[in-house]
């Protein structure tokens, strides 16, 4: 609620730790805002195995503000998917505002994106790329804080110097922060070169600081939630990669990864998203079975799945490999993983755990053994070869990986397909017009337009409404002369003279 000024009064929303309380129920597992897969199904899979406070997706805040279509499939929501808080990037304080406003009554809280490190961020300049610029945060801080009927709160990353890190921290909470989420790496730490979050920045930075913190970065599991927890003494922490690949990660289970999928398909049929969004969580929870050797057919079968029944299909045909296995019933042989992956796991390779990344030094070595092996002049030439076993250039295989790659074709649009291609013009011999009026070809179409004066809206020949046009711009045309010709006579003093169209007067 806001006042004749459209800034919201201080007794209408409830701050600091009264918001973190009293509004969010003091929330210890929480999930992050991650693009493309903190959506609605899946966050209503993770509250149900003990997440207590979710994010929504990032959200543009120009798009979000002024296309009816993004808002409408951005604030797909439901009762029990509360608390809630829904996240923004932006670079312009009254832009963020106007979509925080569009929002507000669909969450408990709105959170500025100050911490992704993506080029696409760098590109539009938001997130991390904004954290120089402190006199634009605080005004985008301010005015979020000042009118808006829920808290604002942040998510940061850390800067290499610590005392910087804490005047970044100090002026968004005096600007008006309610809530401020760390993750304890820098700007450059990412993909590759992520390495290892340093809590130990979290940990000074909540010794100083008065509104609530939530600490992000190296949760593999829920022993590292509770020592995360206990050495920075956070509020609560909140997980994103470990949730993606194990969603009951608060619970401290590692459950069977057909469960958690087929699960996850229960929720999406009663909240839908696009496909894509399933296909990548798909992959993160089957992420080291899809690594497996024996399972590449499987993985191009997931990779180029588009509808519901297809994903249920992989998952089925995971369980009917795997579940044996799991009960026992058969004794598992450790399979050839790819070259690429780290073979040791704690688990076996069914059940959901987390993804260890290589380190940043071991990643830094293999770009180094590259470049070397691209300057060997006695290096061998990579051969590729198609199915049938003949050698083809590199430009024809990236050309078949692509095909491989493209969805599936179900039975009813092949059948369909199959069923245009049997139409033929009544007329002659090629193929009919998938929306001709007339069941005819394009020429034959066309020729009978000219012949009967009609039209064919299917191919877009329209000769009979043009033909009516030109006609009655000629009649308009010759009313228009034969009144410009009335009025020189009249200015004449003599009778009107008919004019022929055409004429001149």
């Amino acid at each position: 609620m806001v006042n004749d000024e459209g800034v919201a009064t201080k007794n209408t929303k409830l701050l600091g730790y009264d918001f973190y309380r009293r509004t969010l129920g003091s929330p210890r597992y929480v999930v992050a805002p991650m693009v493309d897969q903190s959506e609605l199904a899946w966050r209503m899979l993770c509250r149900r195995y003990g997440a207590q406070l979710c994010y929504s997706p990032m959200y543009h805040a120009n798009l979000f503000a002024h296309d009816p279509k993004y808002r409408k499939d951005a604030l797909q929501t439901c009762a029990k998917d509360r608390p809630l808080i829904i996240q923004f990037c932006g670079n312009d304080a009254e832009q963020i505002l106007d979509a925080a406003l569009l929002a507000q009554e669909h969450c408990d809280g709105v959170d500025i994106n100050l911490g992704c490190p993506q080029a696409i961020a760098k590109r539009g300049h938001y997130g991390s790329f904004l954290q120089d610029e402190w006199e634009l945060l605080t005004d985008i801080v301010r005015t979020l804080h000042e009118k808006l009927s829920v808290p604002v709160t942040c998510k940061i990353r850390i800067f290499e110097d610590r005392e910087k890190t804490l005047r970044y921290a100090k002026m968004l909470e005096a600007a008006g922060c309610q809530l401020l989420t760390v993750h304890g790496r820098t700007r450059e730490q990412k993909g590759p070169l992520t390495g290892v979050a340093d809590w130990s920045y979290i940990k000074e930075l909540r010794q100083q600081l008065k509104i609530p913190m939530l600490a992000n970065g190296n949760i593999l599991g829920l022993e590292d939630v509770h020592r995360c927890l206990d050495e920075t003494g956070v509020d609560g922490v909140m997980s994103a990669e470990g949730n993606l690949h194990n969603p009951a990660i608060f619970q401290g289970i590692a459950p069977p990864v057909w469960q958690m999928a087929k699960e996850y398909l229960e929720f999406v049929e009663l909240y839908p998203c696009p496909s894509s969004y399933i296909r990548g969580h798909l992959f993160k929870l089957f992420h080291h079975i899809m690594n497996i050797r024996q399972n590449s057919e499987l993985r191009d079968t997931l990779a180029t799945s588009n509808q519901l029944e297809q994903f249920q299909a992989v998952v089925d045909k995971v369980q009917t490999k795997y579940e044996p296995y799991h009960r026992g019933e058969v004794v598992y042989v450790p399979e050839e993983m790819d070259a690429t992956i780290s073979t040791d796991l704690d688990l076996n390779p069914w059940l959901c755990q987390p993804y260890i990344r290589a380190s940043p030094e071991s990643h830094r070595q293999k770009i180094a053994e590259k470049e070397l092996e691209a300057i060997d002049p006695n290096r061998a030439k990579r051969q590729y070869f198609d199915k049938d076993g003949n050698e083809i250039s590199r430009k024809r295989m990236k050309k078949l990986r692509r095909r491989q790659r493209r969805p599936n074709k179900t039975e009813a649009q092949v059948h369909q397909r199959h069923e245009r291609r049997l139409q033929y013009c009544s007329a002659c011999a090629n193929p009919q017009g998938s929306k001709c009026e007339f069941n005819l070809c394009r020429v034959c179409c066309k020729d009978k337009c000219y012949g009967e004066d009609c039209d064919c809206p299917g191919h877009g020949i329209l000769i009979k409404s043009r033909r009516a046009k030109a006609k009655q711009y000629q009649e308009h045309s010759k009313s228009e002369q034969n009144s410009h010709c009335d009025v020189l006579c009249e200015n004449l003093g003599s009778d009107p003279v008919p004019v022929a169209a055409g004429d001149v007067p």
